[in-house]
């Protein structure tokens, strides 16, 4: 057999890159490989499409994954981040190519040299944030250093959000991705630079005040900083900047919805003698029950009951279900994996609502003398609840990256992220063939 392409993972998120894929192996010959701990869901994506199979991977069985990846021309995971490892290990072994959409974590650097000494190309953050963010930001820094312009700021906002014509809650927030990450965010807190003075905000004060930031087309998102922005000024080639910071993009009602679920501790993973002794009542608890004891149990009567003064903010709250009559499953082990689960069943995508995906790039910089700034936006809006934007901006750069390197568009080896003109450029123009592009506007100042 010829070129194989391995994609390991068919989730929500890796929707949109196998049907890219399954019209680019007919288009040239190659063969498809979709493999999924659920088979269902990798032969419902396959769905009888030429070249190519759907298969039932465990991927943490050493032998059938193995056996998968020393078939493989190429392998894409597609799979929760701390898997990546199992599967990067056996690609390094049998001298496969890899590519992912998530991060570069420690594990992933920690055989960066082995990959290089085998000519192989790693190529991660490939997705949409992190990749398209960085493919996009990287285009905008080099063409202003290379007309001889000095950056001194740098912002990046991106979000996945409701579109405008699905936007029914009060929350204006629909899941498109993992929720796992949504009750996750921000907890690690953020550090950023502003006016030179290197900020950090903790995870109680982060969505308090979130600044919002006028979009075109949109109008006003607000945004909050993602974790510590300051690694990426060296990735960028940044450094003697005094503004630079990463942020999410959410509409301004959910802040402030989410400060108040922050300020209730109701994203807490510790169980406590509450949740201890829910679990062990058979016939479980119901909602408003829990949050009545949850709320005693720490004080917070008093917190709550000031927030109800709010409209909106209660309209949310009573959005959520925290005090409906619903049975807690003994399974859920936390307040987290509770808010977690009224969400999944809250804020869920009906069939034809549609996601959106916005971000910008805000660059202050001095050319000639004079001060500018460059704002650099996209929007993209999904098609459905399975066709999302999300799903279409996580998976096509990815898509892509595969067909230019099997078509020998790129010749780098070793672990690398997109930030290289040789590999951006041929995505960023695939991507606008595909409606995804960016609208500058320059600004004097």
């Amino acid at each position: 057999m010829g070129t194989q392409i391995l994609v390991i993972g068919a989730g929500k998120s890796a929707t949109m890159l196998i049907q890219y894929l399954q019209k680019k192996v007919v288009e040239n010959d190659w063969y498809m490989v979709l493999a999924d701990s659920e088979k269902e869901i990798a032969v419902q994506k396959w769905n009888n499409a030429k070249n190519g199979h759907a298969v039932e991977l465990n991927v943490e069985n050493e032998a059938d994954r193995k056996a998968l990846i020393q078939k493989a021309t190429i392998v894409v995971s597609m799979m929760p981040a701390f898997l990546h490892f199992l599967v990067a290990k056996d690609c390094l072994l049998y001298g496969k190519p890899l590519f992912t959409a998530s991060y570069v974590d420690d594990n992933m650097r920690s055989i960066a040299q082995e990959i290089k000494d085998k000519n192989l190309l790693f190529l991660c953050e490939m997705g949409l944030d992190p990749g398209i963010d960085h493919m996009s930001a990287m285009e905008l820094i080099h063409k202003i250093k290379k007309q001889g312009g000095v950056i001194t700021g740098f912002k990046s906002h991106c979000g996945g959000l409701i579109a405008p014509e699905s936007d029914n809650n009060p929350w204006h927030y629909k899941i498109s991705w993992n929720p796992r990450n949504i009750i996750l965010a921000g907890k690690s807190g953020a550090i950023f630079l502003e006016n030179g003075i290197e900020k950090e905000i903790e995870y109680k004060q982060l969505f308090e005040t979130a600044p919002t930031i006028e979009i075109p087309s949109i109008g006003k998102l607000a945004y909050y900083p993602n974790r510590n922005s300051l690694s990426y000024i060296e990735t960028y080639d940044l450094q003697g900047v005094s503004d630079f910071v990463r942020t999410t993009l959410r509409y301004p009602e959910f802040c402030t919805g989410w400060n108040a679920i922050v300020q209730l501790g109701l994203t807490a993973e510790t169980i406590t003698p509450s949740d201890a002794l829910r679990k062990q009542n058979t016939n479980g608890i119901s909602v408003a029950t829990w949050f009545k004891n949850y709320l005693k149990e720490n004080a917070l009567e008093s917190m709550y009951a000031e927030m109800q003064n709010n409209a909106a903010l209660k309209a949310q709250l009573h959005f959520i279900g925290l005090e409906e009559a619903t049975i807690i499953p003994t399974s859920l082990n936390n307040s987290a994996e509770i808010i977690q689960w009224l969400l999944e069943q809250k804020w869920v995508l009906a069939p034809q609502d549609k996601d959106m995906v916005v971000m910008m790039h805000e660059i202050t910089y001095t050319l000639a003398n004079e001060p500018y700034l460059v704002q650099s936006s996209m929007v993209l809006i999904g098609q459905n609840a399975v066709e999302t934007a999300m799903a279409t901006t996580v998976g096509l750069p990815l898509a892509m990256g595969v067909c230019a390197y099997l078509k020998g568009a790129y010749h780098l080896t070793g672990l690398h992220i997109p930030i290289d003109a040789s590999i951006y450029t041929p995505i960023l123009k695939s991507l606008a063939e595909e409606g995804i592009v960016f609208t500058e506007k320059v600004t004097k100042l």
